[in-house]
């Protein structure tokens, strides 16, 4: 009989190690390493068959490929993408669902995984003939009790408006499985084989030829391995749901995001109604794309115009606020910057941010007292965008100089004015992405005039005037002009890229 041995797995990075360590000697992560054991092989036969493969590859020396093809060689069926039934779904995985794709969904607990899969599954059930839903931490019992208080499986009675329980007409296309046995569940797809199977989730799944316990690094990697094979053979799409650590990341190993092919975070504060579906892996369409949903009670509903969600309220003008223009992958996102400046009561003014990087308001600080001479050192600063957006790219870095230097001066910015561009350490404002479609979508909301970089004129403005400026200051002179009574001054700001108020502020 083979004797059994041990080894310990990071559940970090997924490596392996003979012995136990505090620290994982290759990711460098503490108390990761956790013990498994592993039933020994007798590789005596594996060694010698892998020796007569390398000694008959050695004879065999032809020059001609034994299974590899050529491009031309191989065969491309036409299986176009399909709708999920949520806009919003489609536009972050590329245009619709990929068969035979694997989509790895992760998000906090309660965040709305479930709710959201159990809802595509039933709108695909009305166009698709098979659909699984494997729950591996429900029973069919309390997945049909969440449908029913969603009000999927319900219609309205005519007669006295009453909820009753409808006969739907595409009920026997959807199935439910509650399991956790892994090849259970293969032999269930390979039976039904449904157009789009849902695993929730993948931490509970175990496979009984491992020893390990179910949600460790082996059962997780080799669950997700199986599944993998029989999609890409069979043509089946899966979603895989996944829990997250406590850093945000996806529990399990890294490869676990190698290995398929999309990877969704399902986003959302836990004190606001709307949830963020962002893409960052997907190998059928373009990263960083989002889909916004919003939490009511019927469950996730979409989100048909994101911008009026994240611009703050317009009807009363503050100041230290100034609107922009962010880009989530290729969508263009409206959203409100609020700036707070006052005077500090520690020895060390405070710096806090939301839903900005906060080593880009520090930047932008030193930007503003270096270059303009804005006393802001001895100030606290606070910035946060509206909507509780996260905002990560540069071209907003203008819009947050604006808001500071509103707030400081206590000065309303225009509110039909949008302001783009990223600032350079040297005051100078540089040229920003996608400043076409940026443009396009302000028009949308009704603003009339935008702060670009010098140097994008020559695009399509969508009806706004645009006001090229190349220094920081410039930007400042147009957007909190001394005068704004007059435009003169506006315009030799511009033309001279001198500011002739800014003594003032120092």
């Amino acid at each position: 009989m083979a004797k059994a041995r041990t080894k310990f797995v990071c559940s970090a990075c997924g490596a392996d190690h003979a012995q136990w360590f505090g620290r994982c000697p290759k990711c460098h992560e503490y108390g990761t390493l956790q013990e498994e054991v592993v039933n020994a092989v007798s590789s005596g036969t594996n060694r010698r068959s892998l020796g007569a493969q390398k000694s008959g590859s050695a004879r065999v020396k032809t020059g001609q490929p034994q299974a590899a093809l050529t491009f031309s060689q191989i065969h491309q069926e036409n299986q176009g993408r399909f709708p999920s039934g949520y806009g919003e779904l489609d536009r972050v995985l590329g245009g619709g669902i990929v068969p035979g794709a694997l989509i790895l969904i992760g998000g906090d607990p309660g965040i709305g995984k479930s709710t959201l899969l159990l809802q595509v599954a039933f709108q695909l059930a009305t166009r698709l003939p098979r659909i699984l839903y494997v729950s591996a931490e429900e029973s069919g019992q309390q997945i049909k009790l969440r449908a029913t208080r969603l009000g999927i499986t319900q219609t309205v009675n005519a007669s006295d408006g009453t909820m009753a329980e409808a006969n739907l007409p595409h009920d026997g296309n959807l199935f439910v499985l509650p399991e956790t046995n892994l090849e259970d569940i293969l032999r269930e797809l390979e039976a039904l084989q449904p157009q789009v199977a849902i695993i929730d989730s993948i931490q509970n799944l175990y496979f009984p030829a491992l020893s390990s316990a179910p949600g460790s690094v082996s059962q997780v990697r080799e669950c997700t391995g199986l599944l993998m094979q029989l999609a890409k053979r069979d043509h089946i799409s899966l979603f895989i749901v996944g829990h997250v650590t406590k850093e945000g990341a996806i529990a399990g190993p890294k490869v676990l995001e190698h290995l398929v092919d999309t990877v969704l975070y399902f986003q959302g504060d836990r004190f606001a109604s709307h949830r963020l579906l962002r893409s960052v892996k997907n190998r059928f369409g373009a990263t960083q794309e989002i889909g916004i949903f919003e939490m009511v009670q019927s469950g996730l509903q979409e989100v048909l115009n994101p911008s009026q969600l994240f611009l703050g309220s317009r009807e009363e003008f503050m100041s230290g606020t100034a609107i922009t223009v962010a880009c989530e992958g290729t969508r263009p996102l409206v959203v409100e910057l609020q700036a707070l400046v006052s005077p500090t009561s520690y020895a060390s003014p405070r710096r806090s941010t939301t839903g900005v990087d906060y080593n880009r308001l520090l930047q932008v600080l030193a930007v503003l007292e270096k270059r303009l001479g804005v006393p802001l050192s001895k100030l606290d600063a606070y910035l946060s965008v509206a909507g509780g957006l996260e905002v990560e790219e540069p071209a907003v870095d203008l819009a947050m100089a604006i808001a500071l230097v509103a707030s400081f001066r206590d000065r309303v910015v225009d509110p039909t004015m949008i302001i783009l561009g990223e600032i350079g350490l040297g005051g100078q404002i540089r040229p920003i992405s996608q400043l076409e479609i940026r443009l396009k979508e302000a028009a949308k909301l009704g603003f009339k005039k935008a702060i670009v970089p010098k140097g994008q004129t020559g695009i399509e403005s969508a009806g706004i005037k645009l006001i090229p400026v190349g220094k920081v200051f410039a930007a400042i002179a147009v957007a909190l002009p001394a005068n704004e009574d007059t435009s003169t001054n506006k315009e030799m700001s511009i033309k001279s890229e001198t500011p002739p108020h800014l003594p003032a502020i120092k």
